[in-house]
């Protein structure tokens, strides 16, 4: 697998800087896995690493990313501010915490993790200590997770830097064509948690009745066998073809590996198109519009 990175796609921002398609998600990877994960994932060629505060696993990655010997130019590395440091001080704090426990004296991609509604003045006072990190070069570029468009509008009403990246629930099932359409107009990558619809593992009853997840519905196993790949491989494709970037999470060295191994083929916009016709239009994860600190009440240790 060496050498792979080569043919994952840089993505181009709208500062210009340059993200790969493709990286390696550690949601729910235990802190004892992720340093393992990361150095596996980084001698199979990815270059992007996506964490965040709240997963309590930003020491670990650091810790993996020193393992790799790979040179931190060669890196792309995002982190995510969680919400109950959104504000000013607050925010600035919480970077500085973020960046020692990675070990790193920059960022390429920050990024608030959720809007919150109900206090979006907060919002919009972490985002603008976002923009200052970016000015002062600390940050590489800024974005948010899990923002709506209706979102979007209201953080640049009193923002100035258009967001890079929003990173946001996006699969087969819920392929969010209104959200990336938005984000289309204003020059913003459309990022994908849950890319392989592992979201459904947590919460089954989202799944349509038929079948329990993207990897077992007929369209794309068909797909799959056709290209002597896995479905996994066909979904990532399906993301990548598209022009989106994703993020799947894995501590296994064989998934990790896997999940980097799709460059080798392509799907026609026929076979885009029937995927994306798997669309239910249900959303697997939180809601955007009732998430706030109290929903999930986690603190990062300092």
């Amino acid at each position: 697998m060496k050498g792979v990175t080569a043919k994952n796609p840089l993505l181009t921002l709208n500062n210009g800087v340059k993200m790969p398609a493709l990286g390696l998600g550690v949601f729910q990877s235990a802190p004892e896995q992720t340093a393992e994960a990361v150095a596996t994932a980084l001698a199979d060629g990815y270059r992007l690493i996506d964490t965040a505060a709240a997963y309590l696993n930003e020491r670990q990655v650091g810790e993996g990313l020193r393992r790799s010997g790979i040179d931190r130019s060669a890196l792309f590395i995002t982190t995510k501010l969680w919400m109950s440091d959104y504000g000013s001080e607050r925010t600035l704090r919480a970077f500085e915490v973020s960046l020692r426990k990675l070990g790193l004296d920059y960022l390429d991609l920050y990024l608030l993790h959720w809007p919150v509604p109900s206090d979006f003045d907060t919002t919009v006072a972490a985002y603008r200590i976002a923009e200052t990190l970016l000015a002062e070069g600390r940050v590489r570029a800024i974005g948010v997770s899990n923002f709506s468009a209706k979102h979007l509008e209201r953080l640049l009403e009193g923002t100035e830097v258009i967001p890079a990246v929003n990173q946001v629930e996006l699969h087969p099932f819920f392929i969010q064509r209104d959200l990336r359409a938005a984000h289309k107009r204003r020059g913003i990558v459309t990022q994908s948690w849950s890319p392989i619809g592992g979201v459904y593992h947590r919460n089954p009853s989202a799944a349509p009745k038929a079948v329990r997840s993207p990897l077992e519905h007929p369209a794309v196993v068909q797909l799959a066998q056709k290209y002597g790949k896995t479905p996994a491989q066909v979904v990532l494709r399906w993301h990548i073809d598209q022009g989106l970037s994703a993020i799947p999470k894995s501590v296994r060295p064989e998934r990790i590996a896997e999940n980097i191994d799709l460059f080798d083929f392509a799907l026609s916009e026929d076979e885009i198109a029937a995927i994306d016709a798997l669309d239910t239009g249900v959303r697997a994860g939180a809601n955007p519009e009732t998430v706030d600190s109290k929903t999930w009440p986690i603190k990062a240790d300092e």
